[in-house]
């Protein structure tokens, strides 16, 4: 199956496979600065064709498919909306954003695409806090099931150490959400949290694990999908705390930062890499374990 990409100059990134259009990554985005501006992937489908992304849903409309999405960035809320402080939800004039710089990578061939820029983090006032280097890369795994791989490294420029944490590390018990953050289509609420030790529900929101996943349903085919998200051992906080729901509304989100703070000096650079696999079909435990090792798999082909 050939990939291919299709770049709206300004605008977004298409990634093709076949006929299916697997993602779109905007990463120059209209999005109102109460929402905390920043790239996104939406929408998201498998190789089928089935959507596992939901964009600006009415109960949190800061919540676009996939980004890269931080609450508590020392004073900055890189997540949108309100700010939890001090036992509650506060709307500040604190939404950051993460505005695209520059394209240093776009390369496509029949088995990879590659998306790599810049951005500069600013808080709501202008002020320069993060620069950052992210790519995507995109890969085939079989006939059903493809790869994401995203890398990101940012570098303080505030002028003073940042401090990044989540609701939890604020206070707000078992709510550390903050990172590479997936919200699932309406039809998964209610569907099936795997983790590699097993299968379950909201009771599984706070496990460390190197990888959880999601096993949906959709509306009008009644067909399943499953999305595995793999976090590297590299990476800070690893095996990380997740946050996952699924009775309120699918998501999932290795949250570094769920229940300590981690300190980022001035000048000093943070990395993380994941990967994340999309397959058609509820692949159950055994399955869905095959997934994260093909995540594993994509993570290593690029060191």
């Amino acid at each position: 199956m050939t990939l291919q990409a299709t770049h709206t100059l300004g605008r977004s990134v298409a990634v093709t496979a076949g006929d299916v259009e697997l993602f779109t990554y905007t990463y120059r985005p209209d999005t109102p600065v109460l929402e905390s501006p920043k790239p996104y992937l939406h929408p998201i489908r498998t190789l089928g064709g089935a959507p596992v992304s939901l964009f600006r849903p009415h109960d949190h409309v800061w919540h676009k498919g996939i980004a890269w999405s931080l609450p508590h960035v020392g004073e900055h809320n890189f997540w949108g909306g309100p700010t939890f402080v001090e036992g509650r939800y506060v709307q500040l004039e604190n939404n950051g954003s993460a505005a695209h710089r520059e394209m240093t990578t776009l390369s496509s061939t029949p088995e990879r695409v590659e998306i790599a820029h810049t951005l500069d983090w600013s808080a709501q006032d202008g002020a320069p806090v993060i620069d950052e280097r992210r790519s995507l890369t995109t890969t085939i795994v079989d006939g059903s099931t493809w790869a994401l791989v995203f890398e990101t490294a940012m570098t303080n420029v505030s002028g003073a150490a940042l401090w990044f944490g989540s609701p939890t590390t604020k206070g707000r018990e078992n709510a550390g959400y903050g990172g590479l953050f997936w919200r699932g289509p309406r039809s998964f609420t209610g569907g099936i949290i795997q983790s590699p030790k097993g299968a379950g529900g909201d009771e599984l929101r706070g496990l460390r694990a190197e990888w959880f996943g999601f096993r949906g349903r959709h509306d009008e085919s009644g067909e399943h999908s499953t999305i595995v998200m793999v976090d590297d051992t590299a990476n800070p906080q690893h095996p990380p705390q997740w946050f996952a729901r699924s009775e309120q509304f699918a998501c999932l989100c290795p949250a570094p930062f769920f229940s300590e703070e981690v300190e980022l000096p001035d000048g000093e650079t943070l990395s993380f890499r994941y990967a994340v696999v999309i397959a058609d079909g509820d692949r159950g435990d055994d399955g869905t374990a095959l997934l994260a090792d093909h995540g594993r798999a994509a993570l290593a082909a690029r060191p």
